[in-house]
């Protein structure tokens, strides 16, 4: 069941209270994000991942915020009905308060977004706190957060051991204080993504954190068969085998002179 007329923070915080389900997908442009759109999903974010399936980088420390700028206004103009969040690439909400609060503002004012998320917590919920005291919407990111694939040595699950569960667990009650209307709780054991879900009163939106959660979100392009195999990830679509078998013919049929036909030519 999709909410009627535009998503807001609102709606979807009332979502996790009425027990229904938030679906989110990234999306990196305006034609996947009319579809989505249309399709009923609730959230889309112009994620950083946006630097491996758009860019060809190995991880997202290397976008940057003109980068994501770019992105967003794609996505805006091809959406109608969703909430738009967009991500703060890596560095900016660690430089200072006020560079966070500026990218965030960009994001918006340039961008078009209508919300931001930011990943991590202590450091970060000092600005957090001031730009959701501004009105400014800010999504957390809890568990595996990739901007620091560097410091945890890998895309391995988070929060394993009862140490880095308890701060998982201290962080998204910091973060809710701070006034994050969700947090992505990325690649955490299920029955703590189950805990931290339920001891929020803000809606948690899942990825390989198990079906507890308030929501879930994928990147578009894993979803739809674009990219590698993943466990968390449901393949909804072989879409590289689709394109790739669609190319081929393609090529065949102009080498083999079956393409354009009378049909797809003009004549005077």
């Amino acid at each position: 069941m999709k909410i009627k007329g535009k998503v807001t923070v609102p709606a979807l915080q009332a979502m996790k209270a009425e027990g229904k389900k938030i679906a989110a997908l990234t999306a990196y442009d305006a034609t996947f994000a009319a579809l989505e759109d249309a399709a009923g999903v609730d959230i889309i974010l112009v994620g950083d991942s946006a630097g491996m399936v758009m860019q060809g980088s190995h991880d997202t420390i290397e976008i940057t915020l003109d980068d994501i700028l770019v992105y967003t206004r794609n996505v805006r103009r091809g959406m109608k009905r969703a909430l738009l969040a967009a991500d703060l690439p890596f560095g900016i909400a660690h430089e200072s308060t006020d560079a966070t609060i500026r990218g965030c503002v960009r994001l918006m004012k340039e961008g078009g977004a209508e919300a931001v998320k930011v990943e991590g917590a202590g450091p970060v919920l000092e600005p957090i706190s001031r730009m959701t005291r501004m009105g400014i919407p800010v999504m957390g990111h809890l568990g595996l957060t990739p901007q620091s694939v560097h410091s945890f040595g890998g895309y391995g699950m988070r929060g394993g051991d009862e140490a880095e569960a308890e701060r998982i667990r201290r962080d998204a009650v910091e973060l809710q204080e701070a006034g994050v209307f969700a947090i992505v709780l990325e690649k955490i054991p299920q029955e703590l993504a189950a805990e931290v879900t339920k001891s929020l009163h803000i809606p948690t939106i899942g990825i390989g954190s198990g079906p507890d959660c308030d929501g879930q979100i994928l990147v578009s392009y894993d979803m739809l068969g674009l990219g590698p195999k993943f466990r968390f990830v449901r393949r909804y679509l072989e879409g590289a085998e689709l394109v790739t078998g669609a190319v081929q013919q393609y090529v065949n049929d102009i080498r083999g002179g079956i393409f354009p036909d009378e049909s797809e030519s003009y004549n005077a």
